[in-house]
């Protein structure tokens, strides 16, 4: 199976839950951005992508770990394109999660990207256009230790309760809908 087949696949067992807003709408507009777009996993795909993040979380500590990113200044779940050794977007995820933290031994949380607001649509500077981001959440190990990365300004552990006052409500929603299944 194909990276483009997997997404076709999770996005297909998306099933968005009550309140969950745009969800059904977006979730459409992805199926058909892959249906159109024979390289829309990849970011050469002019007319956007698809892309893979997670929220790395410890729920011991009651803390996720935020990236401050390079380009675009904002404070962030850790994500980004897929590869093409990424046999799926969950293996993408964790990826992604795993080299931007610098935290081995991450898992995604069970159940597939995290339900509500998941899918997170968003303008990005040329030439990538569009991310079309699917989102998981990653659990932290015991004692784990970040490291920064290259594509990071900062990484910084925030309690649950001081992430609406740093990032946008992207990621504000991405952790309510983590936390309500944890």
């Amino acid at each position: 199976m194909t990276l483009h087949e997997d997404a076709t696949l999770v996005l297909k067992g998306y099933a968005p839950e009550q309140g969950a807003g745009d969800q059904a709408e977006l979730r459409q507009a992805y199926l058909d951005h892959l249906a159109q777009h024979d390289d829309g996993m990849w970011k050469a795909c002019g007319a956007g992508h698809v892309t893979a993040s997670a929220l790395v979380i410890d729920p011991e500590r009651e803390k996720v770990l935020l990236t401050l990113h390079r380009k675009l200044r904002m404070w962030l779940q850790m994500g980004g394109h897929c590869e093409p050794q990424d046999a799926t977007l969950e293996a993408a995820a964790l990826r992604e999660a795993t080299e931007e933290s610098g935290i081995t031994g991450l898992t995604l949380l069970p159940g597939g990207p995290v339900r509500l607001d998941r899918l997170d649509r968003h303008p990005i500077p040329s030439p990538c256009n569009w991310h079309l981001d699917v989102q998981y959440a990653a659990l932290a190990p015991a004692g784990a230790a970040e490291r920064i990365s290259d594509e990071s300004l900062e990484l910084r552990w925030f309690g649950y309760g001081d992430v609406p006052e740093v990032a946008d409500a992207s990621v504000v929603r991405l952790l309510e809908a983590t936390r309500s299944r944890l």
